[in-house]
């Protein structure tokens, strides 16, 4: 990714469609170069320096997982749970463990919270469908959340989107179906720079609000 004090027209046009560029601390776009950027769809990440980068990709080798679910998803998560344990990973269990309802946006948040503060590697998070309990991991700044239900999908999210946490629905796979999936997520790295410098645009949404 190109790093720019000043962006000039001449700059603009020489830039490819659709790239991203830096824009330094204190740096400056002239008038005709925001226009041309903006008709070739160029994005300028003003104070972002390529170093700020550096760590936005989720962690490759995880060696430790937080894990929780709401009630619908007890028996799911128990089930990977003690197959991540039988794997040699550290796994946190946040709850819930009994059949009393429990607001899934609650586990999920404290997952996804976990994650975010880097001291877990990753999460799983678990409820009736996953999409509640996925909703609420991504509204906690620097969760990436993906609702997977096959492992093309996992994989995905992982080597494109860079997810840090996974959420799955307890009535849409079975327990098999579900170790194929984390197996998968779990499996694949996120290595492509450009791939990486997508996600400094979703921080810098999370920043906006």
């Amino acid at each position: 990714m190109k790093t720019f004090d000043l962006i000039t027209e001449t700059d603009a046009r020489t830039l490819e469609p659709g790239s991203t560029v830096t824009l330094k601390t204190g740096g400056h776009v002239t008038p005709l170069a925001a226009d041309t950027l903006r008709a070739r769809r160029i994005t300028v990440l003003r104070g972002v320096a390529e170093a700020a980068l550096d760590g936005l990709a989720p962690v490759a080798d995880i060696r430790s997982v937080a894990i929780g679910s709401d009630h619908s998803g007890v028996a799911l998560k128990a089930a990977l749970r003690d197959h991540l344990r039988q794997r040699g990973l550290s796994v946190l269990d946040v709850g819930t463990d009994g059949p009393d309802p429990v607001d899934y946006p609650d586990i999920a948040a404290q997952a996804a919270r976990l994650v975010a503060r880097k001291e877990v590697d990753a999460a799983i998070v678990i409820d009736g469908a996953g999409i509640g309990s996925c909703i609420a991991a991504n509204k906690i700044n620097g969760a990436r959340a993906a609702m997977c239900t096959d492992k093309t999908l996992a994989r995905y999210s992982r080597e494109h989107n860079g997810a840090n946490v996974l959420a799955l629905g307890a009535t849409l796979v079975t327990v098999d179906d579900a170790k194929a999936i984390v197996e998968t997520w779990l499996g694949t790295p996120m290595g492509e720079a450009r791939y990486i410098r997508r996600l400094a645009k979703i921080r810098a949404l999370e920043q906006m609000q």
